[in-house]
């Protein structure tokens, strides 16, 4: 399952996905795993939740990030949820076709690992590809 959630800067992503990522801290049977453009949630996070600065890591483009996602699965099968903060700040891109393939590549990860993503966009809700669009 592939949840995105889209919206200009400042209308208030970020404090849903925080909300979201305590809540799984305490619902979710495994590890939840969060991926950030930066280290802005560090404090604001419940500390079970492993948070990662893809900054550290270069993770600047859509391949980049699928080795990440299947790297992390490899080395750790109890992941139930990963999120993803500001997917397209962190790999420097805008909104476009390679964003909508990207997720429907999480989308059937996500089916055949039995993960959940959910996943923030900085972009009004219109700029969404019809791809994108059963994510919302």
């Amino acid at each position: 399952m592939v949840r995105l959630i889209m919206g200009s800067k400042g209308s208030g992503k970020t404090k849903q996905l925080i909300e979201m990522i305590n809540n799984a801290a305490k619902d979710e049977p495994g590890n939840v795993v969060c991926i950030e453009a930066n280290r802005n949630m560090t404090y604001d996070i419940h500390y079970k939740i492993r948070l990662i600065d893809a900054q550290e890591y270069k993770l600047n483009s859509y391949d980049l990030f699928r080795g990440f996602i299947s790297g992390l699965y490899a080395g750790n099968y109890d992941i139930s949820h990963v999120f993803v903060d500001n997917l397209c700040k962190t790999v420097g891109r805008d909104v476009d076709s390679e964003t909508e393939a990207f997720l429907n590549w999480l989308d059937m990860f996500s089916e055949k690992n039995g993960i959940k993503f959910t996943v923030t966009i900085s972009a009004d809700v219109a700029a969404a590809t019809d791809g994108m669009q059963k994510y919302l």
